[in-house]
């Protein structure tokens, strides 16, 4: 049997979930075509998965080698953040193997006409591997003012890992794949939270060239429509770029989209500023502002926040910083 090309190298399995995932005939029996919408939408997520990790092991015949073979030998010499904001945005470098970095802020959005947002959220971040990152995104608060009146509550929690494929190399940039699960904990009550169970899968590339650093994520969402039928579906491109501007000072752009979810949610795109400093290496500072460039997205945002490295959990670095509490030894010839 003939694979779609590029899907040779991929397990069987993956292969057999492709195949299936083309036509949802192969699963249904007379009685289940009234599953057809369902199973299409599984389909339409199996073949992203699919399509995404084939690029991410595409991209080098030595990935997958250069993955596996990292897991030994991970400590970093010291700690430093890592940080995810103030972009939309993420990096594809994950957090330092066994530290846990908390990133927290806030922000004030006008969305739209008579229609103002206030919020204090994080991401808590937790290298569990050389290459693979927990990450738990919440609304700690989420206070939302419209013509209706004001409406407090929490916000809603996204669960998921992050998993760096490639290391970044002179030609190749860093590529990582992430997926997220939304927990729907905000309070349905005037529209603040859809009460409804959203996915996110993630494509990350991280690049340095000359003096600037760029990051470019493509999403594929799964929204879940308020009447429990299906899901709605859109994607989200991002491009991030910074940029040293003094010692510890630095400059962050980003202009990103969404593309139409339904009729009532049109697609839109945005731009966002900031200036970022890093106070110590385990501590960034941030703030800035986003202005949407067509209809459809935030009018105006503000935010401020900060990225912390709070420890390394694992025994291994104690062990190593007592063994060279001094740090590591520079031998000049």
């Amino acid at each position: 049997m003939k694979y779609p090309q590029g899907l040779q190298a991929l397990p069987t399995a993956f292969a057999i979930i492709w195949i299936m995932s083309k036509d949802g005939t192969l699963m249904r029996t007379p009685r289940e075509k009234r599953y057809t919408a369902s199973l299409n939408w599984r389909g339409n997520l199996l073949r992203f998965a699919v399509v995404t990790l084939t690029a991410c092991l595409a991209a080098s015949q030595s990935a997958v080698g250069q993955w596996m073979g990292k897991q030994t030998g991970c400590y970093a010499d010291s700690i430093a953040a890592n940080p995810n904001r103030p972009t939309v945005a993420n990096p594809a470098d994950i957090t330092q193997y066994g530290v846990l970095e908390l990133e927290y802020g806030w922000d004030q959005v006008w969305p739209e006409q008579s229609v103002q947002q206030t919020s204090f959220g994080g991401l808590l971040k937790f290298g569990m591997l050389c290459d693979v990152e927990l990450r738990w995104n919440t609304t700690s608060f989420l206070s939302q003012t419209d013509v209706s009146g004001t409406h407090r509550s929490f916000g809603d929690n996204w669960l998921g890992p992050q998993i760096r494929v490639y290391r970044q190399t002179k030609r190749v940039p860093t590529l990582a794949f992430g997926y997220a699960i939304k927990i729907p904990s905000a309070s349905t009550e005037g529209d603040v939270g859809s009460g409804r169970v959203d996915h996110a899968f993630t494509l990350l590339v991280s690049k340095d060239i000359a003096q600037f650093h760029l990051d470019f994520n493509v999403t594929q969402f799964l929204i879940g429509r308020t009447d429990k039928s299906s899901f709605d579906k859109n994607q989200q491109f991002n491009l991030a770029f910074s940029h040293v501007i003094r010692g510890r000072l630095q400059f962050t752009g980003e202009f990103y989209g969404d593309t139409r979810l339904n009729q009532t949610t049109p697609g839109f795109v945005s731009s966002l500023w900031a200036l970022t400093y890093t106070v110590v290496p385990r501590l960034v500072i941030d703030g800035g502002l986003e202005a949407g460039l067509s209809s459809g997205g935030p009018r105006r945002h503000a935010f401020v926040g900060a990225t912390f490295s709070i420890a390394n959990l694992y025994p291994g670095w104690r062990q190593k910083r007592s063994s060279n509490p001094a740090g590591p030894i520079i031998k000049i010839d």
